[in-house]
């Protein structure tokens, strides 16, 4: 069975190296034999979150619409920026309005607990956006999600990627690849312990 696997960036800058490794990460993963859903969060605005804004006009269709695609995945990628030495707002935000997703129409619907999620990091210096993806470990394990501990971190990363878009560095073509097969494998064992 090929896992379905949603990757998305925690960026929507043109341009972004999240973006550029959600890119990378996307080719690998159907190279590993998944099926890849690409999105970009721009596609998915939400407002700040806000509880009396919630309890005013109710939870904002798009962290439904963002519920239900990660509910139908085996499995999720996020390759997050770092901003300040932690999570970028936009991620976080959004993060933050699925979590509070519990009914979709009078369904149970609860896209976090026990979902298979890797994390890639990126940054234009040295770092490569480690605290960052620490912070974002530490936030998803919160919420029940299940990471994995291979993990892409990319530094450099305005001379990480070559012009076909793939990473220049040998070192983190094979990160890549050797997270990309255990996600994709991840997902196939958790699909199958669910299955009716």
């Amino acid at each position: 069975m090929n896992p379905r696997i949603l990757v998305f960036a925690g960026s929507t800058r043109s341009g972004a190296f999240s973006g550029r490794t959600a890119d990378a990460a996307m080719k690998e993963l159907a190279l590993q034999g998944a099926e890849v859903t690409r999105i970009s969060l721009a596609d998915y605005p939400l407002p700040i979150m806000d509880e009396d804004l919630e309890a005013e006009k109710g939870i904002p269709d798009n962290a439904f619409r963002l519920a239900r695609l990660i509910d139908a995945h085996d499995a999720v990628l996020i390759c997050t920026p770092e901003y300040n030495g932690s999570i970028p707002p936009l991620l976080k935000n959004a993060i933050d309005w699925v979590s509070r997703v519990s009914k979709d129409g009078g369904r149970p619907l609860r896209p976090y607990p026990g979902k298979i999620v890797a994390i890639c990091s990126s940054s234009d210096g040295h770092f490569a956006g480690i605290r960052s993806a620490n912070h974002l470990r530490a936030v998803l394990s919160h919420i029940g999600m299940e990471p994995i501990s291979a993990q892409v971190s990319v530094p450099n990363g305005a001379d990480a990627f070559g012009d076909d878009g793939d990473f220049r560095e040998e070192r983190l073509r094979k990160g890549m690849t050797r997270l990309c097969a255990s996600l994709a494998e991840h997902a196939r064992l958790h699909s199958r312990r669910i299955e009716p």
